[in-house]
């Protein structure tokens, strides 16, 4: 196959897992103008996901998708990859020069190991991005990005894929993806955890929009940290205001027992960062520390 032109030509495109992301990655391919040929889906959701987004794409096993497809999408769960690569392999379903690209955020490239002998050309190509399996996600693909590793010779078409679908390509070296899909859960996942304690405590002060009155601050929050990282903090942690924070802590006893724990551990490492940037100052860290049961002569 010849990769000195960038853009692929139209493939026929099989995809194996229509969950929230295979279904709505393969509508994107099928937008881009490639070929949908077959798609495989265990689930009842699944297969109504696959019936919404890829109307009248036959719906088969993922050894039939595989023989149909010119380019493959593995999308499903981080650790199914390995034993759906290696239970293709020993069905010798892979075929010599078959495009093959999964969409896990902690694998790269050496999950394909299994499929090597049969000359398959696999890339990492990972979605940054949360999915809700419908229509809406193929307009948020625009301008989101994804996180590639692929062998040299295949960088440039990995690209082109993502391109095609109107987002950013992203290169990430095979041994630092595990960090960098750690990366991205730690910010996304957790946050869904932590707005959603946010809201609870919310709720218990009598609050009847929560989601009202947390997305503006929110927001603006994230914004502001995006643009300046550390430098964004504001509140009781970076005022040193150790009172306020004891009181927080009492408060939130209340509530579920997943929220505290998750306040004071997000509190410590707020003020052990805020220490070590020099927006805490000492003399205010230590008695706020001590709340925190943190032992304030430990190096930040």
């Amino acid at each position: 196959m010849d990769f000195s032109d960038e853009r692929p030509a139209r493939l026929t495109v099989g995809v194996v897992g229509a969950g929230r992301v295979g279904a709505v990655l393969g509508a994107a391919l099928a937008r881009a103008g490639h070929h949908v040929v077959a798609v495989s889906g265990v689930s009842e959701e699944s297969r109504e996901r696959a019936a919404a987004l890829l109307p009248d794409v036959p719906l088969v096993d993922p050894a039939e998708v595989v023989g149909r497809a010119e380019l493959v999408v593995l999308a499903v769960p981080d650790d199914a990859l390995a034993d759906l690569v290696s239970g293709l392999a020993a069905t010798d379903a892979w075929r010599p020069g078959q495009l093959v690209l999964h969409t896990s955020g902690r694998h790269g490239t050496e999950v394909f190991a299994p499929a090597a002998e049969a000359g398959i050309l696999g890339m990492a190509l990972h979605p940054a991005m949360t999915f809700t399996g419908t229509a809406m996600d193929l307009d948020r693909l625009v301008e989101c990005c994804f996180g590639i590793t692929a062998p040299e010779p295949l960088r440039p078409v990995a690209e082109a894929l993502v391109i095609e679908l109107g987002a950013e390509p992203v290169w990430i070296s095979e041994e630092a993806r595990p960090l960098y899909h750690a990366a991205l859960a730690h910010g996304a996942n957790h946050l869904v955890t932590l707005i959603a304690q946010a809201m609870q405590a919310l709720r218990a002060a009598g609050v009847e929009a929560p989601d009202r009155m947390l997305g503006p601050l929110v927001g603006a929050a994230l914004d502001n940290t995006l643009r300046a990282g550390d430098a964004a903090l504001t509140g009781p942690v970076a005022r040193g205001d150790a009172g306020t924070v004891a009181e927080h802590l009492r408060q939130l006893h209340s509530l579920t027992p997943d929220v505290r724990p998750t306040y004071l551990a997000l509190a410590r490492a707020t003020a052990e960062r805020a220490l070590a940037s020099g927006r805490l100052r000492p003399h205010a860290a230590e008695p706020l520390l001590e709340i925190l049961g943190t032992d304030p002569r430990s190096d930040p």
